[in-house]
């Protein structure tokens, strides 16, 4: 009977230790399975936030892209681009701190939105600026194709004007121009008697040009310098300085000229007269005598030595 019972006793407790054996294996897999869900759901919830920050790094990497747009456009039409120079360097700083670093909680994510959000609305505030900076600049464009149009007929009236006021000068000028009228070359003999026509070289011993200087209402009343060139059939001047013979400048060149005197031009049909000493023979030829002044003939009359 004794043995019976042991029997029973050691076939009760061989089932509880099975039971208490599966019961630890029960609970060591379900703690396995519920280790392996957390690290699952844990490797997702990571992609996520990983997908999240790439996602907004690329919006902040676009919204950068067309604030330097803004900033260029906002710049060719005049306006003030500083504070969006500021906040464009502070997103470019955030952006890299974005790829430093990379683990954020889905708080701080949510934050970085928030602000793209924001980055979007100030793009669109600045599309209204420019559009309004545009309108600005398209109305300032008109005036001042207005004022360049009427800025370029003044122009032309004033450079109009000024041809016709040149014109009017050297019609003036031309007009008032002297005129030496009667012009009579004569030869003096040693004995003082004057002789005019053709001339004897043995019977010059000067030469004397007189002439009358012409009425003309238009010529002021000032000084002349009145200058006589007497040409020899060479085309050569007689020139000696130390008889008074000079250079002027006569169509942009260095002219000789014979003799010279100033006058007081009064209008008057005043007279001039020039004696010149030549000191040695004229050769034969034909001479002639030009009268000057202001750089312009007054007129001329020729005669001929034997």
């Amino acid at each position: 009977m004794a043995e019976d019972s042991n029997k029973i006793s050691t076939s009760e407790k061989a089932p509880k230790k099975s039971r208490t054996l599966l019961y630890v294996v029960i609970a060591l897999a379900v703690l396995l399975v519920a280790a392996l869900v957390y690290n699952f759901m844990r490797e997702q919830k990571l992609k996520e936030t990983q997908a999240e920050l790439m996602k907004t790094y690329t919006q902040l990497d676009s919204i950068g892209n067309e604030m330097q747009k803004k900033i260029v456009e906002i710049e060719q039409l005049g306006g003030d681009v500083e504070e969006l120079t500021m906040i464009r360097d502070s997103l470019i700083q955030e952006k890299e701190e974005l790829l430093e670093q990379r683990t954020r909680s889905y708080k701080q994510i949510r934050a970085l939105k928030s602000r793209v959000a924001g980055y979007k609305e100030l793009l669109v505030m600045k599309d209204k600026e420019i559009e309004e900076l545009k309108k600005v600049n398209q109305e300032l464009l008109v005036e001042n194709t207005v004022l360049k149009e009427e800025r370029n007929e003044l122009n032309q009236n004033l450079r109009q004007a000024k041809q016709v006021q040149e014109e009017l000068t050297e019609k003036v000028q031309i007009a008032s121009r002297l005129v030496a009228e009667n012009i009579v070359v004569a030869a003096i003999n040693p004995k003082g008697k004057e002789k005019e026509g053709e001339f004897r070289s043995r019977h010059i011993d000067k030469i004397k040009v007189q002439f009358n200087i012409a009425k003309n209402d238009v010529a002021p009343v000032e000084g002349k310098e009145i200058l006589l060139r007497i040409i020899d059939d060479n085309g050569n001047v007689l020139f000696d300085v130390a008889k008074g013979s000079g250079t002027f400048i006569l169509e942009g060149k260095e002219t000789f000229y014979t003799l010279k005197q100033e006058i007081l031009f009064d209008n008057t049909e005043q007279v001039v007269s020039f004696l010149y000493d030549k000191g040695s023979e004229y050769l034969p030829g034909r001479y002639v005598a030009e009268i000057y002044t202001d750089g312009y003939l007054m007129g001329r009359k020729s005669f001929k030595v034997k």
